[in-house]
């Protein structure tokens, strides 16, 4: 499954499977899958990339040594300040998890001493409020491929992902909400 931000953050993007089907798919999704705590850079905003933490994530991530895999770049600085230029929302077919892949540029030296005043700066965040937390039980780990979602928590949470058409109600009490594989 991949996840990509709708042109405008209100409208859900259209994008094909591997049978040629078309979904849509918008940022509310991920972002609630993400969980409350996440949230991402704002595009053409100014960023801060950490090659070095990039590298040892990357390879604590795929269990390889760090200089196995990555070359050594002595004369890099430990950090680079970025204009972001693009972010896509993906989740793992595999695993369901959510990630981002960002579009960096390094900035200049005399980019970076530019006065530089956020367009978002005061705007009200596009992330959902809502959210609603769960510690899993072994009756959640069953091979039907849902879990338990209490009823006021599925009312005030999912609503918004009914209307473009990610989960679907089980049972018919809107309690239990199974993902489209």
């Amino acid at each position: 499954m991949k996840l990509s931000p709708p042109a405008s953050a209100d409208m859900p993007q259209a994008l094909p499977e591997n049978d040629g089907e078309q979904r849509c798919l918008n940022s509310e999704l991920w972002h609630a899958c993400a969980g409350p705590l996440v949230s991402l850079p704002v595009v053409r905003s100014r960023v801060v990339y950490f090659p070095q933490g990039h590298s040892e994530q990357v390879a604590a991530s795929t269990n390889k040594e760090v200089d196995a895999q990555i070359p050594n770049y002595p004369n890099l600085p430990p950090q680079l300040i970025c204009q972001l230029h693009n972010v896509t929302m993906h989740a793992d077919a595999e695993t369901d998890e959510v990630y981002a892949q960002m579009t960096l540029q390094p900035l200049s030296p005399e980019e970076q001493k530019e006065p530089f005043l956020p367009m978002e700066l005061g705007a009200a965040s596009k992330q959902p409020t809502n959210y609603f937390c769960k510690t899993l039980t072994a009756s959640d780990t069953s091979t039907h491929g849902g879990f338990s979602v209490p009823r006021r928590a599925a009312e005030k949470v999912f609503p918004p992902l009914f209307s473009v058409g990610f989960f679907t109600a089980a049972s018919g009490t809107g309690a239990d909400c199974k993902r489209f594989a």
